[in-house]
């Protein structure tokens, strides 16, 4: 089809939009270098590798000479500019980071406008990538010797060879060791081959029990997730449900500028956090690679770039989504990003908060989090949010609800906005998706949720370790306007996150990814382990055959196991904390103070339970005085008492580690953390049950003492005095006569004659020998 006048003046914008990319950091055209062709006379070898060169002022030539008599003739020859510089060019050269990001440009401003064709989904044919791909081919198969003229098979033989038959191989058009794949090849990781589901009970029965060792969690096992994480297939992005409409391009610029100027109640300009972030990163996982910051959203807002709202809308997700995975969680800039993110969710609503902006929930829905929420029934005034089951009344049940490119149905679990703390979102698993039928929100959608607490959202003893992004379930839900989502992530029950990884459409990697092994009743402050995990899940998803199957491990791979948060050197505000006390066993609840008097039954399982788990431990006789233990990757000492997944604390019979004579967690506020790196932790000796390091602070009490001697010293001394005179030349008197009462030395045993001398002695004794010889 013919280029319109339409079509040409949208495939200028996207030459100007290439040709005016920048770099943040030094500010220079990343266009220069692709603007005209490369001289021949200085790289004569470079038009001998590049069958079809081009440069973006020969497309703008063609382009105004109307040579184009297809739209997407000017999109390949534009993508050929870039793919000919990352085949030539050495991977991680700066010329192929800037063909990398120019060429996520052109697609992200090609696909933006719509009166433009979408582009093709691979590189174009005459690309040296495929050119040389197909030459490399052909070579190999002349090489290889001509296939001998093919037999009758046997019926055995044929489903013998259907069997084992490989899968056909994709050719990757991508050079060895260039870092850019060719377009389309490779945009997600390659589907893995189908492996067969791990089975593991969902059902009424109990989990098994297994006992496993933190000590695997070494070097191999993190190799061994890497690789699996590795080959799994890759998220495409968001999806185009749930956008923002009726967004003009004045309301555009005046919501860019106020998230930019919007500061907290103490005065901080939190949008500084989002200008910190490089406009070219390079964030594994994520799901697009072109230049992108809050100063080149104002811009193109001011510019008018964005035609529609999805575009504009669309845009700022990916950007908040880019902030993050830039930052970690929990940490300060990652709190500020949400606050912004649900700020920008409220001002693209369809009720907008008006001037001035302000909130006392972080612009989040329910004035309390987990940890600080209480039960709609308990009447404790404001924190009044959670119920213990779902509620129907007043809301029309969905099967999904979309929101800013995502699809929420039941069982999802998601990040939801915390008014406590945003930096650690609430985490939640959907049971129910609905409409408001009643009310201020009535026709929004929502959700409701079970919440899972993260260990600084409960109480526990100091001696309490946790997995790594461990949480915990618990009997509160909320219910949540679609405003209140920050992003999909996933919650993994333990038998599976040993064995595997998600399949998706549950988990992809680079989202957020937690394990729960227990409940946390928050009320009695105890952990339940989970036995049947049928009952942590809702009802819809329990009749499925496999709910949230997995990419299984060569073997099982455990998580580092880490100390109460509350016992590091920077001090957190969170709602958990300390408790004194060892911890209970599991399932044992706390009484009541109108319940203190004895049980008899009672204490005797507890005694029972006791002995029990005394007699798995080491023997006290042998077993070394209470090292002081750190983690991998920290110098922090604890008692011996590691934490194991699938067994509670026992409190030691004698504890004499430094950690007890300070006088525990309220005497180390003060104390300084050091973190041992992994390469300096591997040298030194671990824990059997938690792969701590064991380290001592001063030599063991109980050292093996020199055996005493066997003999008196009299004894002794006569021995001594033996050897002096021997060595002088003396007699030796005998023991027996000696005044120190030795005893005297055994007598040496005689040894009876032979038969020749007894022969020779009667021979003598009778005058035998002198008889003369006739």
């Amino acid at each position: 089809m013919p280029v319109t006048a339409a079509q040409k003046a949208a495939i200028e914008e996207v030459i100007r939009a290439l040709t005016s990319a920048t770099s943040r950091r030094v500010k220079r055209r990343l266009a220069d270098m692709f603007m005209d062709l490369v001289d021949k006379d200085s790289w004569p070898e470079y038009y001998e590798v590049i069958t079809q060169p081009r440069c973006i002022n020969g497309v703008k030539a063609n382009l105004a000479q109307n040579k184009y008599k297809d739209p997407l003739n000017a999109y390949e020859d534009l993508n050929l500019v870039f793919l000919n510089a990352l085949y030539y060019n050495e991977p991680g050269s700066q010329i192929s980071k800037d063909a990398t990001t120019l060429k996520g440009i052109l697609e992200s401003e090609w696909k933006q406008r719509s009166v433009l064709p979408a582009p093709p989904s691979s590189a174009p044919s005459s690309s040296a990538q495929k050119t040389h791909a197909k030459k490399e081919q052909s070579e190999r198969a002349a090489a290889s010797p001509a296939p001998s003229k093919p037999q009758p098979a046997t019926q055995a033989q044929k489903t013998s060879s259907k069997a084992s038959a490989p899968e056909p191989m994709n050719i990757d058009p991508t050079p060895p060791g260039s870092s850019q794949p060719a377009e389309g090849s490779s945009a997600k990781s390659p589907e893995r081959p189908a492996t067969p589901d791990v089975d593991v009970d969902i059902g009424g029965t109990p989990e098994p029990e297994v006992v496993g060792q933190d000590s695997a969690r070494d070097g191999e096992s993190d190799e061994i997730v890497r690789q699996l994480e590795k080959s799994l297939p890759r998220w495409e992005g968001f999806a185009d449900v749930g956008w923002a409409e009726g967004i003009d391009p004045e309301r555009m610029v005046d919501i860019v500028v106020t998230i930019s100027k919007y500061r907290d109640e103490s005065g901080n300009r939190l949008a500084v956090s989002l200008e910190a972030i490089p406009e070219e990163t390079n964030i594994p996982d994520l799901s697009f690679t072109f230049p992108l910051s809050l100063r080149l959203v104002e811009s193109r807002a001011r510019m008018k770039y964005y035609g529609i709202s999805q575009a504009f809308d669309k845009e700022m997700s990916q950007l908040f989504l880019k902030a993050r995975r830039w930052y970690e969680i929990g940490s300060e800039p990652y709190g500020n990003v949400l606050v912004l993110q649900r700020f920008y969710h409220a001002l693209t609503s369809p009720n907008p908060p008006q001037p001035p902006y302000t909130s006392s929930t972080k612009f989040a829905a329910l004035p309390a989090g987990p940890g600080t929420a209480k039960p709609l029934h308990a009447s404790e005034g404001d924190h009044g949010v959670t119920t213990f089951r779902v509620s129907l009344k007043d809301r029309q049940v969905v099967d999904e609800v979309h929101y800013k490119g995502w699809t929420v149905k039941v069982a999802d679990w998601l990040h939801l906005s915390n008014p406590d703390d945003p930096s650690r979102p609430i985490i939640g698993q959907v049971f129910k998706s609905f409409n408001w039928q009643e009310g201020p929100r009535k026709g929004h959608p929502g959700v409701s949720v079970c919440w899972y607490y993260r260990p600084e959202q409960t109480f526990h003893p100091a001696s309490r370790k946790f997995w790594d992004k461990e949480v915990f379930k618990t009997s509160h839900f909320a219910d949540h306007p679609v405003e209140d989502i920050v992003e999909k992530v996933a919650v993994q029950f333990t038998a599976r996150h040993l064995r595997g990884r998600p399949r998706p459409p549950f988990w992809y990697p680079g989202w957020p990814l937690y394990v729960c092994d227990s409940r946390y009743n928050d009320r009695d402050r105890v952990f339940v382990k989970i036995k049947n995990w049928n009952s942590c899940i809702p009802e819809e998803v329990r009749k499925k055959e496999e709910f949230m199957p997995i990419f299984p491990f060569e073997r099982p791979v455990f998580p580092r196991s880490h100390p109460s948060p509350f016992l590091g050197a920077h001090k957190i505000k969170a709602p958990g904390g300390i408790i004194d006390g060892p911890e209970k066993p599991e399932g044992e609840k706390q009484e009541s103070a109108a319940a203190t008097r004895k049980r008899p039954q009672r204490k005797a399982a507890q005694k029972a339970e006791a002995e029990r788990a005394a007699g798995s431990s080491k023997p006290a006789a042998v077993a070394p005085p209470a090292p002081l233990q750190t983690s991998s990757n920290s110098a922090y000492g604890y008692p011996a008492q590691g934490y194991t997944p699938y067994a509670q604390h026992i409190p030691p019979q004698d504890d004499r580690s430094i950690y007890a004579a300070a006088g525990g967690a309220s005497a180390l506020n003060n104390a300084t953390v050091e973190e041992l790196p992994a390469e300096t932790a591997k040298h030194f000796d671990r824990d059997p049950d938690t792969n701590e390091v064991l380290w001592f602070a001063a030599p063991p009490v109980d050292i093996v003492h020199t055996p005493p001697p066997r003999h008196s010293l009299k004894y002794l001394a006569f021995l001594a005095r033996k050897r002096k005179q021997a060595h002088e030349g003396g007699s030796v008197p005998e023991a027996g006569a000696g005044a120190d009462g030795a005893p005297p030395p055994p007598k040496r045993q005689k040894v009876p004659p032979t038969v020749t001398e007894r022969l020779e002695a009667l021979i003598k004794e009778h005058g035998l020998d002198q008889v003369p010889v006739s």
